[in-house]
């Protein structure tokens, strides 16, 4: 299975969004310059502070009780007014079954609809649509769970009609309703374990395209499959899975990888993050706040380390080409640092064109 990551020391955390000037963290802490007795935002553009200099309040009351003043270049002490909104804002897209418009969202926070809907994006990486159709598919998914049909599951949902369920736009299941309700039941996925230069690797597939490339032990990786799809048909199946295995495997050998299809459900913001990824070239490496800026939120640095990390694909969506800000180390990985680093060193060798 794969192991969980170690969790950042809180400040620890803290101090990484406020080196990045991360706008997804304002409204959940406030630091302050113990020299000056200035508190702001994590996103203030000001001058960074040195970090032994730097303390953090859970809000600006805190701050101030502490003997801290507001910083005027960032606004300080009026960001607790858009955590309040945000927070309102996620409460109704989360618990309404039939999602408010923009208009309707904003009224309801007290901002206006451009307003609302660039903090919304800042900070959660995605706007309130496509929240919302993320929280209507949880809602989807909890009703289809409890037995319920698919047709009260979908009204129950939010949804309108049929079409809403199945229309690409909306559609975020990545499959069809009655056979996720089953658990899968009805799809016929094939699979193989092979080793190679990173040790075992499982990769598996449905008839639309590959659904999982993971490192590991073999037991542990098909127990993972099995559990993700406890009622699809597994197959162990080596010989349907050649034309994918060998050319991974001479992918970690220094050829072009083909592009294959995938078949990987998410959400359309992951979607998005794992089409970006794979057009980062083969020996370069960007950095999260780049891969952000590639799909043009350069606001979500943290949903998008989020949706790297939920990346199903190893190789063909090339999360390991990700790297930290500092440029120092090759930072975390979902199959483990060393693998990272053994797939930066091999792409790094190989002579353009790769």
């Amino acid at each position: 299975m794969t192991q969980p990551p170690v969790p950042e020391a809180p400040d620890d955390a803290r101090w990484q969004a406020v080196a990045q000037r991360d706008p997804a963290a304002d409204g959940t802490f406030w630091y302050g310059v113990r020299r000056t007795k200035i508190y702001c935002r994590p996103s203030c553009p000001s001058r960074r502070p040195l970090r032994p200099n730097v303390t953090f309040f859970e809000s600006p009351e805190a701050a101030q009780a502490a003997g801290y003043r507001a910083c005027q270049r960032c606004a300080a002490d009026r960001v607790g007014a858009v955590a309040t909104a945000l927070a309102r804002a996620q409460h109704l897209l989360d618990t309404e079954p039939a999602a408010p418009s923009l208009k309707a969202l904003a009224a309801a926070v007290g901002f206006s609809p451009f307003h609302l809907q660039r903090v919304f994006k800042a900070h959660f990486g995605v706007s309130p649509k496509q929240y919302a159709l993320r929280a209507r598919t949880e809602r989807l998914k909890t009703h289809l769970g409890a037995g319920q049909s698919v047709t009260a599951a979908l009204y129950a949902a939010g949804h309108d009609s049929p079409a809403t369920l199945y229309a690409p736009a909306t559609d975020q299941l990545g499959m069809a309703p009655r056979a996720y309700a089953r658990g899968g039941q009805g799809v016929q996925v094939r699979y193989a374990v092979v080793t190679g230069p990173l040790g075992p690797m499982l990769v598996a597939a449905t008839a639309r395209g590959l659904c999982a490339v993971r490192f590991g032990e073999p037991s542990a990786l098909q127990a993972e499959l099995r559990a993700e799809y406890p009622h699809a048909t597994l197959t162990e199946d080596p010989a349907t899975l050649a034309p994918y295995t060998e050319g991974l495997q001479a992918f970690l050998a220094g050829r072009p990888l083909p592009a294959y299809p995938t078949d990987l459900p998410g959400t359309a913001f992951q979607q998005r993050v794992w089409a970006a990824l794979r057009q980062i070239p083969p020996g370069e490496t960007r950095t999260y706040a780049q891969l952000a800026a590639l799909i043009g939120q350069p606001g979500a640095v943290r949903a998008v380390a989020r949706a790297c990390a939920a990346n199903p694909v190893a190789l063909v969506v090339p999360c390991h080409r990700i790297v930290p800000k500092a440029g120092t180390g090759s930072g975390g990985y979902r199959w483990g640092a060393a693998r990272k680093a053994q797939l930066l060193a091999l792409e790094g060798a190989l002579a353009p064109p790769f």
